[in-house]
């Protein structure tokens, strides 16, 4: 079943551009109604929050096998769809219900507890020095392409013990995916690619990391179970923290109620990206369900097969929400019920310490022109670019060795050390 009338397009320039005029439209029509996320693919939409609780809390009515969509299983999806990428069945936890989920989600949980919290902040940091060092003496920089979207990509190369000859292929794979562009099926082949060479290096040598982990659990997952558990935990846990790094320091440096509290650190910091969540969820719509059986939702049809998405970005900004503020965390960024993700603490932790390091190291900080469109697509909300001017690097500032986090700080003279407009 597809609409009648023209309905709201969830991807192109325009929404990019102006994401809340298609939300308004939708809610317009009510808590739930049809969009069109792709050329040709049409879905039903869910703003409202009370509405999206229910969807994802209610699994005797709602799976998460796509293998249900019957628009897709009837040749009616174009074959080259860019949503395939991340909306077509594989066998991982994303697409599974039941105690097949349960099993599933077992072993993402015990994989995920056993990363050192303090390590991952460390392995950030390492990570978020470098990059920086790149174009810390330039004076400006465009902090998508070579900071955000690079660092939880990086840090999850280590989290997965990927050698250094795969690192960008990883990296430039798993962006292709998540884009739902052209390039998004390639993207998922090139992922799938790198992750089964690593889990094959790793059955043979293991070491402390996931994939080891993952390949050692008692739930005895086979190869291709942790290929597609690897696959969602690369995909789901690094594109959505890029967004949430972008978005993050655009809000501290353009809202004039944070500039002038930047010396609160990090207690700043976290409130700016808990308000994110809320108002520009990194995931604005994705959580995807299809009903068993022909269904209303708060009184709107819903018929069986036809994906329904969770808008995140739009159930944050619901105005039927009390004014809760934005240290309240009930919002649905995270998602909720048995799919919620499994690793808000790690995506918390590399997104906050992402943004207190470069703060760290960046003096004079200023937004630059342009940034204000998104990248095109459904499923994402993240800045296209996001321009930044600062006081360049010293020429006698250096990189030297620290024991505490075995990889570099930036040592300054202090009669070098520029001061800030807003101090951190």
């Amino acid at each position: 079943m597809t609409p009648s009338a023209p309905v709201p397009r969830l991807f192109g320039p325009s929404f990019a551009a102006r994401p809340d005029d298609a939300y308004d439209l939708l809610r317009a029509a009510g808590p739930v109604a049809w969009a069109e996320i792709a050329d040709g693919v049409h879905a039903l939409v869910v703003t409202g929050r009370r509405a999206a609780v229910d969807v994802v809390t209610d699994t005797d009515t709602y799976s998460k096998d796509s293998r249900l969509w019957e628009a897709l299983q009837q040749g009616r999806v174009p074959a080259d769809s860019p949503v395939l990428a991340l909306m077509a069945y594989r066998p991982s936890l994303l697409y599974a219900d039941g105690e097949r989920h349960a099993r599933l989600r077992r072993a993402m949980d015990d994989c995920l507890r056993r990363i050192n919290m303090h390590e991952l902040r460390e392995i950030t940091r390492r990570h978020a020095l470098r990059l920086i060092d790149d174009f810390a003496g330039e004076g400006r920089a465009e902090l998508m392409s070579q900071y955000a979207d690079m660092l939880p990509l990086l840090v999850f190369t280590d989290l997965l013990g990927c050698p250094p000859e795969l690192v960008e292929r990883m990296v430039t794979g798993c962006q292709g995916m998540i884009n739902a562009g052209p390039e998004a099926a390639q993207g998922a082949a090139d992922l799938a690619q790198c992750l089964a060479e690593i889990i094959a290096m790793k059955d043979g040598s293991p070491g402390r990391d996931c994939t080891s982990w993952m390949l050692a659990h008692p739930a005895r997952l086979t190869h291709e179970e942790i290929l597609h558990q690897l696959v969602v935990l690369v995909g789901a846990g690094t594109i959505p923290t890029s967004a949430w790094i972008a978005s993050g320091l655009r809000l501290l440096l353009s809202d004039d109620h944070y500039a002038g509290d930047l010396t609160a650190g990090a207690v700043t910091v976290r409130r700016a990206l808990e308000q994110v969540l809320w108002t520009q969820s990194p995931m604005a719509n994705f959580s995807v369900h299809f009903a068993r059986h022909d269904t209303a939702l708060h009184g709107v049809p819903v018929p069986r097969g036809v994906p329904i998405l969770i808008s995140h970005a739009a159930t944050g900004t619901d105005p039927a929400l009390p004014p809760l503020g934005y240290d309240n965390r009930s919002h649905l960024a995270w998602s909720a019920g048995p799919h919620r993700c499994p690793a808000d603490s790690q995506a918390a932790a590399i997104a906050q310490t992402a943004i207190e390091t470069l703060l760290d190291q960046l003096w004079d900080l200023e937004l630059g022109a342009g940034g204000g469109a998104n990248r095109p697509g459904p499923f994402h909300q993240c800045p296209a670019t996001l321009a930044i001017r600062f006081r360049p690097r010293p020429a006698d500032a250096s990189l030297t060795p620290t024991a505490s986090t075995g990889g570099s700080r930036v040592q300054r003279t202090p009669d070098s050390r520029p001061h800030r407009k807003a101090p951190l």
